[in-house]
């Protein structure tokens, strides 16, 4: 089973159309947003995905007029970091800024993949038997420089599709 992983599209609608489009070319049966969404209006557009949608709520999102009021009405699964759910017996974690992560993990065994997002960097590493993945920059300017995340919960294998 393959899932989508998206972070920080920060109210970049000409993007968010683009994301949206990548995740319903590959047909993947779950997407992840990572937080930083930034705007209710930004998130309806995630309406659009084929797929289920959930996610946590990143520091540009906590105090954004309407934003769990959208997430609510399309019936889009978000919450406040650090979110753990259990897929295919992968435990997964998700976060949006980074620094908590390793006191989880030193407090919360059997995880296998931690997904963040904030830093706008890439990250695709194992460490200590669990994948750390941020799939990077998605609200960028930049053409060919924004990504999404795709996550291979078999072999347990992230990559990116630039866009």
């Amino acid at each position: 089973m393959k899932i989508g992983v998206v972070s920080d599209t920060h109210n970049n609608l000409k993007n968010i159309e683009i994301i949206i489009n990548l995740f319903n070319d590959e047909k993947v049966p779950l997407v992840i947003h990572t937080g930083d969404i930034s705007n209710a209006n930004s998130l309806q557009q995630f309406s659009r995905l084929n797929s289920k949608f959930i996610g946590v709520y990143g520091n540009n999102d906590r105090n954004e007029p309407g934003l769990k009021e959208e997430a609510l009405q399309n019936n889009f699964q978000f919450q406040e970091p650090p979110r753990r759910l259990s897929i295919l017996d992968r435990e997964i974690v998700i976060f949006h800024e980074p620094e908590n992560i390793n006191h989880f993990l030193s407090e919360n065994k059997m995880i296998d993949v931690v997904l963040y997002g904030h830093t706008h960097r890439y990250e695709n590493n194992i460490k200590n038997g669990v994948l750390y993945f941020n799939p990077g920059e998605s609200a960028g300017m930049q053409k060919g420089s924004n990504a999404i995340g795709i996550l291979d919960l078999v072999n347990l294998e992230a990559k990116r599709i630039f866009f």
